[in-house]
């Protein structure tokens, strides 16, 4: 990546900045977008409301095209946990069915199944993660004809593994099962079609690798979802016509909408649309590409400094997240360590993890591998 693109993020001038898996700065563009609607709003109040109505639209209509999507299956959701709750709620469930996921995905996509779990007498089936890795052929081992959903991560949250989404989607679509996905920690990493990997819903908030705001999510529900998934967090704006006010016997907006319940954060999707023209402006697969390189030779430092990696290296297994231990010092204490130079990781399950992003450069790669202790 260019000078360009790192003068995007003031960031750079404070700190090393390497945790875009927790949350990430924002880049000057996004931070402008908000600051532009939220001063039109502090001047004009709702004077200018069918201006923020495009802005939406215009964000509706990026999110689609990002993921190779209709716009009619992109809803906001608040976070990824509540998107992927309303799909997990929305299904008729029947006492004997199964959901296939795995056993360290983040709780997020973990505490809804359970609920249903709970409340339906439905089975909960995790592959196990081996080595940092999960075994696409495990996964599908798991699947049986009472398995209603297999609900996976793009990228895993403490391992960094990528899983392989188009096979199992392939499989599932085959089968007749929904395929719901937490894309938080590959999308704006890396590329993603829908539509190739069969997937059914996909709850990704914008404020880690998507590089926006926290408080909004992009929520996709394929048109076969929608005939499956009914909406239960409902209100006003989840009915056809929202503005016909006196008419209460409306059925479902006919597409994502019906999962809007009422006002959007307008701000926090003005933001998500200025980040997602800034991965058009660039482009996603020169992203990825960059991303892989970078943290290849990250790893590589890593190794050379005795170091074990955890995260799987292989080809369509790798991503943005390197998740790395030591076999005398904690992640705890190497974390705390290179914080205290600027340095900004974070530990998870044990594990330090590292997760740069486009803006980052290899020289910042190597400060980090000079502080790490032996």
């Amino acid at each position: 990546m260019n000078e360009e693109i790192r003068r995007l993020f003031p960031v750079t001038q404070h700190c090393t900045y390497l945790n875009h898996a927790a949350v990430a700065p924002l880049a000057l563009p996004v931070y402008e977008a908000m600051e532009r609607h939220l001063r039109n709003q502090l001047e004009h109040g709702a004077a200018h409301y069918h201006d923020w109505s495009a802005a939406v639209k215009k964000t509706r209509e990026l999110c689609a095209s990002f993921i190779n999507a209709h716009v009619d299956e992109i809803a906001f959701a608040p976070n990824t946990s509540a998107g992927l709750a309303m799909m997990a709620n929305g299904i008729d469930w029947r006492a004997g069915d199964n959901v296939v996921t795995a056993a360290c995905e983040f709780p997020a996509n973990i505490v809804p199944w359970q609920r249903i779990a709970r409340e339906h007498g439905v089975e909960i089936r995790k592959a196990p993660e081996r080595d940092g890795r999960l075994e696409t052929e495990e996964i599908i081992s798991l699947i049986d004809e009472r398995t209603r959903v297999v609900t996976l991560s793009f990228v895993e949250y403490a391992s960094g593994f990528r899983n392989d989404l188009a096979t199992i989607g392939r499989v599932c679509r085959a089968r007749d099962i929904l395929f719901v996905v937490d894309g938080i920690q590959g999308l704006g990493a890396l590329s993603l079609d829908v539509e190739a990997c069969h997937i059914d819903a996909l709850s990704a908030d914008a404020h880690k690798f998507l590089l926006g705001p926290e408080g909004i999510a992009l929520l996709y529900v394929s048109r076969r979802a929608l005939e499956r998934i009914k909406p239960t967090l409902v209100g006003w704006l989840s009915v056809e016509r929202p503005f016909d006010m006196a008419n209460h016997e409306q059925g479902w907006a006919p597409n994502a909408t019906r999962f809007e319940p009422g006002a959007l954060n307008t701000t926090g999707v003005i933001g998500l649309g200025a980040a997602i023209e800034l991965f058009q402006s660039v482009g996603v697969e020169h992203i990825e590409s960059y991303l892989l390189e970078l943290t290849d030779y990250l790893c590589e430092g890593l190794r050379a400094k005795g170091y074990h990696v955890v995260s799987s290296r292989r080809a369509g297994e790798a991503s943005a997240i390197v998740a790395c231990q030591h076999e005398v010092h904690s992640a705890q204490s190497v974390y705390e360590r290179l914080d205290a130079q600027g340095i900004i990781t974070t530990a998870r399950l044990g594990r330090l993890r590292i997760s740069p992003h486009l803006y980052n450069t290899m020289s910042e790669l190597d400060r980090l591998i000079e502080y790490l202790p032996e």
